[in-house]
């Protein structure tokens, strides 16, 4: 069973950065990745999805422009946030998908993401 490990979360003011990271503690790699959030209240939403080569990249409109996903191999991956804004506080989730599944998924479909990590909390604070 593959497990995703999230980290980098914290507290940052509008308009600070943070950066978070994903990593499979099972060293086991992963196909497609992505990152869900969850505020307090609301439900979880997609925020971006990066292919397993890298090449095929998906967002939110509420952070096209401002978050960057990217992966450096199988087992690890980045959510890049700049210009944070209040409605970015939640908690954000990594996900990922088995090796060797078929690409054709939905991203922003909570259920077609096979793995979810624990969760780090992102607060932003004016």
């Amino acid at each position: 069973q593959l497990q995703l490990v999230e980290s980098g979360g914290g507290q940052v003011q509008v308009g600070g950065s943070l950066r978070l990271s994903c990593a499979s503690s099972s060293g086991r790699g992963f196909s497609g990745g992505g990152w869900f959030r969850q505020a307090p209240g609301k439900e979880r939403e997609f925020v971006a999805a990066i292919s397993r080569s890298g090449t095929i990249i998906s967002y939110a409109d509420s952070v096209k422009g401002r978050f960057t996903v990217s992966r450096d191999n199988a087992e690890n991956m980045y959510l890049q946030m700049n210009n944070l804004k209040s409605e970015d506080t939640a908690v954000y989730y990594c996900v990922a998908r088995r090796m060797f599944t078929t690409t054709n998924y939905d991203p922003r479909r909570t259920s077609d993401w096979h793995f979810w990590g624990q969760g780090t909390q992102v607060t932003v604070s004016s």
